[in-house]
């Protein structure tokens, strides 16, 4: 599947911490020690098992002490990113809150692999904690699809209190359910626009435009009403599929399309202002049961904290780019984003339907 929000060729990396190295064989001596022990009184069959399970436990991260956990946390941004200074964030109050007992090691820029396979491998365990994109999961998760319908928020207010509030703890829990993953919190900010090599100054203009979106169904549905040709391209080849002419544009936030430079093919940006992003901060169930009951108090305490500072700081980074794109030259434009939710708002009823959506997302939009 294709990594359809972060880049994996970003300029800077973040290293790994030196115990990740020396890891198998740690285990490896810890196991055979385990086994030795037991072998003399217990047999053969128990020191397997007791092998088994210390290996098993060193995969999730956990020590010994019932008490003490090092967590792995992976995601996809650079060291400058909003994911980066939230996990960091985290890190810190957890070591902060629990005196050392919860320790965790940050790795950045991708080195587990795309948001959709540190996904996978929390599902099966393999990894503690990572941040993704609801768009990238919806395999996994139906719900997960409310996440990427256009114009779900009114404002970042609405936004704000959707993610803080009753409505986005009873998603987080469908999620959950769905995957054996269990969303913490909500990371996001990035507002997104239209990034194009042509002018888009009214709704007409954007029945010519070829734009790289999301695959997932509610965008598709909601861009074809609006005339525009959505289409599938990879996120490291956008650039050049821009300047190639093989498509006009995309849908992306400012911080990103910054980033990636697109704007040195796509110099206009129309405010549509169609999403503000919302990006799962998640964690293995399996690593979840094996903290106590006071760790996981304080891990969700801590999780909504360090959720809510990502956010500011994305938000902060978002409208910094987009000052800087304009300074480089991008041209913005206004465009009718009102009569784009009149247009769209016909088929996204009859999708959201389709989908199982309409409750969720009429809870959504009630909040006030």
């Amino acid at each position: 599947m294709l990594n359809w929000i972060n880049p994996t060729n970003a300029s800077r990396s973040i290293s790994t911490s030196t115990s990740i190295s020396t890891f198998p064989s740690q285990c490896s001596r810890l196991g055979s020690r385990l086994s030795a022990r037991l072998s003399k009184g217990l047999g053969k069959s128990l020191a397997v098992a007791a092998t088994t399970g210390t290996l098993l436990g060193a995969t999730l991260g956990v020590s010994a002490s019932a008490q003490a956990m090092e967590l792995r946390f992976g995601h996809a941004g650079t060291e400058d990113t909003a994911y980066q200074l939230g996990a960091e964030r985290l890190r810190d109050l957890l070591a902060e809150k629990t005196d050392g007992d919860i320790t965790m090691t940050i790795m950045g820029n991708s080195v587990l692999g795309h948001e959709t396979e540190m996904f996978e491998q929390q599902m099966a365990g393999a990894l503690d904690m990572s941040i993704v994109s609801p768009g990238l999961i919806t395999d996994f998760s139906p719900t997960a699809n409310v996440f990427t319908i256009p114009f779900l928020y009114r404002d970042v207010d609405h936004w704000q209190k959707v993610l803080d509030g009753d409505v986005g703890q009873e998603i987080a829990q469908k999620i959950s359910d769905e995957t054996d993953v269990k969303v913490l919190a909500y990371f996001g900010g990035g507002k997104r626009h239209i990034v194009s090599s042509r002018e888009v100054t009214s709704l007409d203009d954007l029945k010519v435009l070829k734009l790289r979106t999301n695959p997932t169904k509610p965008l598709i549905v909601a861009w074809q009403a609006l005339g525009v040709e959505p289409s599938v391209v990879a996120w490291k080849e956008i650039y050049t599929a821009i300047q190639l002419g093989a498509i006009h544009g995309l849908l992306n936030e400012p911080e990103w399309t910054l980033r990636m430079r697109f704007h040195e093919v796509a110099p206009n940006i129309a405010l549509s202002e169609h999403d503000i992003t919302v990006r799962l901060l998640t964690m293995s169930k399996m690593s979840w049961d094996n903290l106590d009951e006071q760790q996981q108090k304080t891990l969700m305490e801590s999780a909504h904290d360090a959720a809510a500072y990502a956010r500011k700081v994305q938000l902060e980074q978002d409208a910094d780019a987009l000052a800087e794109l304009e300074k480089q030259g991008a041209k913005l434009h206004e465009i009718d984003r009102e009569r784009m939710q009149d247009i769209v708002a016909e088929p996204l009823k009859e999708v959201i339907a389709e989908m199982g959506l309409k409750e969720i997302y009429d809870k959504v939009r009630a909040v006030k």
